[in-house]
């Protein structure tokens, strides 16, 4: 071959082969590394495992080395590191990328706002924003992300597979739960973490919470006051008021647990630690023919139900209590939760405690002089605790058995020194302890794609206990109230298509309840204990298909003791009419056994006493609602506006329960009583903003037929009721929150005018006009919130909160009564209750 035919073909091989490159464009990386230590007289250092099978874009020319390593940097999975200007090493340790990605639903096609995406054995994470799109920069390449969000399935994916790209980020397609009929409507709500369900039901999701006016960290059964008809008359989280009802009318659950209650500090701070509480779920109405009892609600936590791979974490600490949580993996299949919190009150004590102390204490023994016994003879110590604890075990995707136990306790201590006939100092302590205990398991099975069965049982038991020694009577109280409480419920859901399921149920429940009270001096013992058994059986059709969602149901509830049934249907419907409108009909017939009397000021140190006692179906009858709303809601852009009419009655109640502070106090009377009313909302969000105003018109009115007169004014009538708030995030890790509450004043009963005390055998008492015909001052309290978040480690946060209640530090009176006047018999001096003044409050949080 003479050298010109060779010259041709070596030219045509050149040509060919550089064709080929052009085509590709991408050369292995092996090659791609010789070639730059010949060009640029450097070594690389590699494992060939590490580099085999990569390719990679052919270097321009032109570049220098140091932009073609900082472009392999950016377009590779490997780290490439400059040691000298000769050597640079080749590996895949400690690299970190930026990921990106957007949301969609794989139905729809419509982005996702709001859903979690987290690093996996960490705390960091984003949420998305409007357009359902997340970036997170500076992630180990090696970590998994966890893309998750309510009623879809959740996805993990390797940081690699979401690494940005030119500029291009991967779009994710969200499948739906299948099981999931019951969607969200409306993924942010008020403000971050709170959702609304197609039913009309409100989710709080505890871990995505944002922040809310006057809270240094989430409290759950204040946040439920931001809903629109859910309110505490007297700011108490232990008398929780919605559509006008009592705070017993509200059933609480806790991981299927039936809880007895709700709060710390005497109703101010809430008892349920919400940094494993996972999910809050509250019904005003329409609610699922599972649930029974609670005639005005339905307030359903749940705990976080996932093995997470990872140990998980977190402590922190404000002006009250201390507290902290771990999320413990002890294999692939199993897992403890625990979490603790304890109040640090009877150590020392902070502004915050005592505006909480005295705002709990007002006119009691504690607070007030006494004639005999000077401050400096008086203490008191009150401290409270609480603790939960969760097993999770996955035989298999398909089997999953969970086992619960959660305690509460406050503790109040008051002892008074005195001198003695002998003239020696002696001391007589008085003590008041509330507690919860409460167990529970369940077992959920997914025996077919479209047929699954839930057991769950539970062990719950609350008890109070009070022994008040009264140095001026040389008297010892001592009172008890305990309720036991076990049940056991089987479901199933069948899913007969993706638009409809069927579920089935049977519930059994046998709650127990003792009173008891003796005295000392003149000796006086009273005990009381009865026992009632509940059979249930429920069942419901829940549809959701285009524009129409229907959930049909019916309970029969079978009361052994008394040989009496009760049939409560269930009705919720919403229809869409276009994209922006839709309408709402909500009904529902519930009842309930157990209810609380309350005991007044001379009862116990002055302090407010409720006691569970348990229908006889005579002088205490089990109380029945029914309850009836109609809307219409309007959302566009994340805008919305719901309002929403309704109608409740209830049947069955007890003067004893509702709390008089008049002639009726006493009065052993069964009743109703009658709540008609609407709510409006407005709320708009956007991704750094969140605002919104709230306002509730209600008329609640009384009806005991054994009474004169035999209608009037509920004490929780509150005509008027207003709440505005705005969010905004002034950087990705600074967050404040304004708002304000505007309601009129709770009724009062005042005494005749020239006549304002009677004769009542040998004691003179208050002689009270017409029932709850006045009306204190309006309410109306400003709050502040501020947030700032911080990363410590890749692995670990902070937060820095800071709460502020009543920030104008305004008056606001929340009960008046009346007492005979001491020092004169014929005049009776009035008593007011004050609300919480300014209250400051600062958290501090570290999260692992």
């Amino acid at each position: 071959m003479t050298k010109t035919k060779h010259f041709i073909v070596l030219c045509s091989v050149y040509c060919c082969f550089s064709f080929g490159l052009q085509a590709q464009e991408k050369l292995p990386l092996l090659d791609v590394l010789q070639q730059l230590e010949n060009q640029f007289d450097v070594k690389f250092s590699y494992s060939i495992d590490d580099v085999s099978n990569v390719l990679v874009d052919i270097p321009n020319k032109s570049d220098t080395l140091k932009q073609i390593i900082e472009n392999l940097n950016a377009t590779t999975l490997l780290n490439f590191k400059f040691l000298n200007e000769r050597y640079i090493t080749v590996s895949t340790i400690n690299k970190t990328i930026a990921i990106c990605g957007v949301l969609v639903s794989e139905k729809t096609k419509e982005p996702l706002p709001g859903a979690s995406v987290l690093i996996e054995n960490s705390t960091n994470g984003v949420i998305t924003d409007i357009e359902g799109s997340f970036t997170l920069n500076e992630v180990d390449v090696n970590k998994s992300i966890i893309i998750s969000f309510l009623g879809f399935e959740t996805q993990v994916f390797k940081a690699a597979d979401l690494m940005l790209l030119n500029n291009t980020c991967k779009t994710i397609e969200m499948q739906v739960k299948s099981e999931a009929l019951n969607q969200i409507l409306i993924t942010k709500f008020l403000t971050t973490g709170l959702q609304k369900r197609i039913d009309g039901s409100t989710i709080l999701n505890t871990e995505k919470f944002g922040i809310l006016p006057g809270l240094a960290e989430p409290d759950i059964m204040q946040s439920i006051q931001a809903l629109p008809g859910v309110e505490s008359i007297n700011e108490s989280i232990a008398n929780i008021n919605v559509r006008g009802g009592t705070n017993d009318q509200n059933l609480i659950l806790w991981d299927n647990i039936k809880m007895y209650h709700s709060g710390h500090f005497f109703g101010l701070i809430s008892a349920y630690n919400p940094y494993l509480t996972n999910q809050v779920s509250v019904t005003k109405n329409g609610t699922s023919s599972e649930f029974s009892d609670g005639v005005s609600s339905t307030i359903n936590m749940s705990t976080k139900n996932k093995i997470n791979e990872g140990f998980k974490g977190g402590v922190g600490a404000n002006l009250i209590h201390a507290d902290a949580f771990l999320e413990i993996p002890l294999s692939k299949k199993l897992a403890v939760h625990i979490s603790g919190r304890r109040s640090f009150t009877d150590v020392f004590s902070t502004p915050t405690y005592d505006t909480y102390f005295e705002r709990s204490f007002q006119d009691s023994e504690l607070t007030t002089n006494s004639d005999n016994i000077s401050e400096s003879n008086k203490s008191s110590d009150f401290f409270f605790y609480d603790y939960t604890a969760k097993l999770l075990f996955d035989f298999n995707e398909n089997h999953k058995f969970r086992a619960n136990i959660i305690g509460i306790n406050n503790n109040l201590d008051y002892t008074e020194s005195y001198t003695n006939s002998d003239d020696e100092t002696d001391s007589k302590t008085s003590n008041l302890k509330q507690q919860n205990l409460g167990a529970g398991a369940n077992w959920n099975a997914k025996w077919h794609a479209k047929f699954s069965t839930e057991i769950n049982a539970f062990y719950s038991k609350y008890n109070v206990d009070a022994v008040d020694y009264r140095i001026e009577t040389d008297q010892k109280l001592t009172q008890a109230n305990e309720v036991l409480e076990t049940g056991v419920k089987l479901k199933t859901n069948f899913k007969i298509n993706d638009n409809l399921n069927v579920l089935n149920g049977y519930q059994f429940s046998e709650i127990g309840i003792l009173n008891e009270t003796t005295v000392s001096a003149p000796s006086y013992d009273k005990t009381k204990k009865d026992v009632l058994l509940n059979h249930a059986l429920f069942s419901e059709i829940e549809f959701n298909k285009h524009n129409t969602y229907l959930r049909l149901g019916v309970r029969g509830n079978y009361f052994q003791k008394f040989n009496k049934m009760i049939i409560e249907p269930r009705l919720n419907v919403r229809q869409k009419l276009n994209n922006r409108f839709a309408l709402k009909l909500q009904g529902e017939f519930k009842n309930q056994s157990a209810t609380q009397i309350i005991d007044f000021q001379d009862d116990f140190l002055g302090v407010e006493n409720r006691r569970w006692i348990l229908a006889n179906n005579s002088s205490i009858p089990i109380s029945e609602s029914k309850q009836g709303s109609f809307g219409f809601e309007f959302n566009q852009n994340n805008f919305v506006i719901d309002v929403e009419g309704f109608y409740k009655l209830v049947d069955g109640i007890t003067a004893s329960n509702q709390g008089f502070y008049n002639n009726f106090q006493y009065i052993n009377a069964a009743g109703s009583y009658a709540v008609k009313g609407v709510e409006f909302l407005m709320n708009k969000t956007a991704e750094s903003y969140s605002a919104w105003v709230s306002y509730t018109y209600s008329v609640n009115d009384y009806e005991f037929e054994s009474i004169t007169p035999s209608v009037f004014p509920n004490n929780v009538d509150v005509r008027h009721s207003m709440s505005m708030a705005f969010n905004y995030d002034i950087r990705d890790d600074l967050k404040v929150s304004i708002g304000g509450i505007w309601r009129s004043g709770a009724p009062y009963t005042k005494p005749v005018e020239g006549n304002e005390t009677i004769q009542n055998g040998n004691n003179t008492v208050v002689n009270y006009d017409l029932p709850n015909n006045e009306n204190l001052d309006d309410f109306i309290r400003l709050d502040v919130s501020l947030k700032y978040n911080f990363n410590i480690t890749n692995t670990s946060n902070g937060a820095i909160s800071l709460g502020v209640i009543n920030v104008t530090n305004k008056e606001n009176s929340i009960n008046r009564y009346y007492e005979v006047h001491p020092e004169d018999s014929n005049s009776a001096i009035q008593i007011d209750n004050k609300s919480l003044g300014l209250t400051p409050n600062l958290s501090f949080r570290i999260n692992f």
